[in-house]
């Protein structure tokens, strides 16, 4: 054989790909649901939508990834859990209009493929799919040698899902004197990562292994707490009660993300301290001294969806999320005015 150039000296392993998609096949397996026909091997995914029973089917989209959290993960070599967090961020995102995610597809980018790490990552995405109860079909890993450092990449994640055009959430139903009942996070989810890292790790100097005492748990651990996905909740209380709003608390806050679920003529008023914030964010916002109005439109402070609800349904939704083992909490109003979101003390 000729001792020319070849694809593996550009620095790009065939073999190595073609060993991932071997690995990935069992994994992405474990995610089948009803509808799909085809899966991870092709050069397309197959879905039949009619197993769904559905009379006028609306698909619903959404694309994500993780963001710098993903830095997190190279300094503490773990790399199954942000997995999670790439399905959390688009499944999330189509809860909102009231969608029943199917499927999705990974895309993974590094500069030389590590087997190891990309199998630890696609099962993290395949437990996310299994927690929103969609399959995952398909996905794409790429090497860009010379364009990442050693063992860094990048995610990005592509959900649909399907609602009946009848159940479209309408931001138009919203009125004066509905509920605002606020979820849990888990912590940071994967917002806001740049100002976290920046205050606890250069600021502060705390190292990712170092225990610290107001979080009960390590630093890396706390910081690579996987982004709650919210579809089990959001299935049964559809199923139950008239959701008019639903905002996923991402980049922006509350402040940001809760008025795109809003009329114009709508205005949000929460209660502060109507709700537990994590002490991750307290640890922050005291370390780095960030004002408060800043830590409003950074970070989610401990809410990682906001529903909208009539008064009337706001107990038996709260009944509904206990009997689920969920915690929840009133947090506000909303009210005549110009459309936006304010956080009283």
């Amino acid at each position: 054989m000729a001792s020319g150039l070849t694809y593996a000296k550009a620095g790009v392993s065939i073999e190595a790909g073609d060993d991932l998609v071997r690995r990935i096949g069992p994994i992405a397996k474990r995610t089948r649901v009803p509808g799909v026909v085809a899966g991870v091997g092709g050069f397309s995914a197959l879905f039949d939508l009619k197993s769904r029973g559905y009379r006028h089917p609306i698909l619903v989209s959404s694309t994500d990834g993780v963001g710098t959290k993903l830095k997190i993960a190279f300094l503490t070599g773990v790399h199954n859990t942000v997995g999670i967090d790439l399905v959390a961020m688009s499944v999330n995102d189509i809860l909102t209009q009231g969608a029943e995610p199917l499927f999705f597809l990974d895309y993974f980018v590094c500069g030389k493929l590590d087997v190891k790490i990309a199998e630890a990552v696609v099962r993290g995405i395949a437990t996310g799919c299994r927690q929103a109860g969609c399959a995952l079909i398909g996905g794409e890993t790429a090497e860009h040698p010379g364009d990442f450092s050693g063992g860094e990449y990048d995610l990005g994640g592509f959900v649909v899902g399907v609602l009946e055009k009848s159940k479209i959430i309408d931001r138009d139903a919203v009125a004066p004197g509905d509920v605002l009942i606020g979820i849990p996070s888990s912590g940071l989810h994967s917002n806001g990562y740049s100002l976290a890292r920046k205050v606890l790790l250069e600021k502060a100097r705390l190292k990712v292994q170092q225990r610290i005492p107001e979080l009960g748990r390590t630093l890396g651990d706390e910081l690579l707490e996987p982004t709650r996905i919210y579809a089990k909740i959001a299935r049964r209380l559809s199923a139950k009660y008239r959701i008019k709003g639903a905002s996923h608390i991402t980049g922006g806050g509350i402040i940001g993300n809760l008025p795109r679920v809003l009329p114009k003529d709508r205005r949000a008023v929460l209660k502060r301290g109507s709700w537990p914030v994590p002490p991750v964010f307290e640890l922050i916002q005291k370390i780095g001294g960030i004002h408060q109005d800043e830590m409003d439109r950074t970070f989610n402070n401990g809410l990682g969806l906001i529903l909208v609800l009539d008064r009337r349904h706001a107990d038996g939704a709260q009944q509904t999320l206990r009997r689920m083992g969920e915690e929840s909490f009133v947090i506000g109003e909303i009210r005549k005015g110009a459309r936006g979101a304010r956080i009283r003390s």
